[in-house]
């Protein structure tokens, strides 16, 4: 799912992620004027830079040696140097994958690059650094756009739900067979990226390539740490013995936030997209739910996704109105009357034929079929 060289050459890719697209474009343009260089490690390329014509390109957080970066600026390209001292790299060129964000897990998750970056938000957050919220807000646009390039003609169906459902349950495992079948169907899986409902939905799609007994057996071996409390050491472990064990998983996306940096990154989304803005994280997710979203039970942040994902359903402002599937007629309808006010909302206008209140998690499949037409 990642960018190749022939890939940005093709379609005229002014963005440079990689070595092997640096490599790529100076080998076959000759030039580098105009594009923009992200995150690569250009210590090995001097003699590339300093014989390349760079004129307006742009370097961001790229290493290389002082005599290059001199001659990139004589040649009027802007260089933006790596930023020392950071626990992440505010011009990533890729989402992050479990092994980035978990690693040092055995030294504690303490030690792990998520919680080293959540303890920096925590700190630079209160005191108001412009600089700190200026990295915050680089690193998350540098997220989006990474979003977007590998979500570039996927069918994406998001999966709400709470973080509160605890492994060994009969509901997360419905939940986990629901990504499992909506992966199977061809759609890419798309979360909040975090514990419970969400870690079962990317169970099921990096599930999708073996047999259903292998994702109840997953399920079994992660009710040994049903929740992130009181250790996420033990429930992370937990979840890396179940990738050890069948490596050969399915993709899909993770969306979580350092705002609730207490609730740690599921490691079973193949693509993690993690915020330090939670507004543009939950906006983004659902913007990009191009193929419908179901809602499990959740609480007050599933109540609030339903809503971003009910207004630009209600003036159409992504265009045609997008699947809503509610799942647990009891739950939407008495414990959190979310429906209700939906289908009010949706009466007499083009989203009242996109939206769907089911029982069963596992009618949710032939809902999204069915709405969509």
């Amino acid at each position: 799912m990642q960018t190749s060289p022939a890939h940005a050459v093709h379609h005229g890719d002014r963005e440079i992620e990689t070595l092997e697209e640096f490599d790529a474009i100076v080998s076959a343009r000759g030039t580098l004027s105009g594009f923009r260089v992200q995150a690569v490690d250009l210590t090995d390329r001097t003699r590339e830079l300093l014989t390349t014509d760079t004129t307006g390109a742009v370097f961001l957080g790229c290493r290389m040696r002082p005599d290059a970066a001199d001659k990139l600026r004589a040649d009027g390209a802007l260089v933006l140097p790596p930023v020392p001292g950071l626990p992440f790299d505010p011009y990533r060129g890729h989402l992050y994958a479990p092994d980035d964000l978990f690693a040092s897990l055995d030294k504690g998750y303490e030690a792990t690059p998520d919680a080293l970056a959540y303890d920096w938000f925590r700190r630079t957050r209160t005191d108001g650094d412009i600089f700190a919220s200026m990295l915050r807000a680089v690193h998350d646009d540098s997220m989006s756009d990474a979003l977007d390039e590998l979500l570039r003609g996927a069918r994406v169906v998001g999966v709400m739900g709470g973080h509160a459902m605890a492994r060994g349950t009969e509901e997360f495992r419905g939940a986990a067979r629901l990504g499992r079948a909506l992966t199977l169907a061809g759609f890419t899986v798309a979360t909040g990226g975090g514990p419970g409902a969400m870690e079962a939905a990317n169970l099921g799609a990096y599930a999708a390539p073996y047999d259903a007994r292998m994702l109840e057996e997953a399920c079994e071996l992660l009710a040994v740490a049903p929740s992130f409390t009181p250790s996420v050491t033990d429930w992370a472990r937990a979840a890396f013995e179940v990738r050890d064990r069948w490596p050969k998983g399915n993709h899909s996306i993770g969306i979580p936030t350092w705002f609730y940096g207490h609730e740690p990154p599921n490691a079973f989304a193949s693509h993690i997209a993690k915020y330090f803005a939670n507004a543009t994280r939950e906006d983004g997710l659902l913007a990009r739910c191009n193929a419908g979203v179901v809602f499990l039970p959740g609480a007050a942040g599933t109540v609030q996704e339903v809503f971003d994902n009910a207004t630009p359903n209600y003036y159409r402002s992504r265009g045609e109105p997008t699947p809503m599937v509610l799942v647990d007629r009891e739950h939407w309808t008495e414990r959190l009357p979310a429906w209700p006010l939906l289908r009010s909302l949706a009466r007499g206008r083009s989203m009242e034929a996109r939206i769907a209140l089911v029982d069963r998690i596992e009618e949710a499949p032939e809902a999204l079929k069915r709405l969509a037409g």
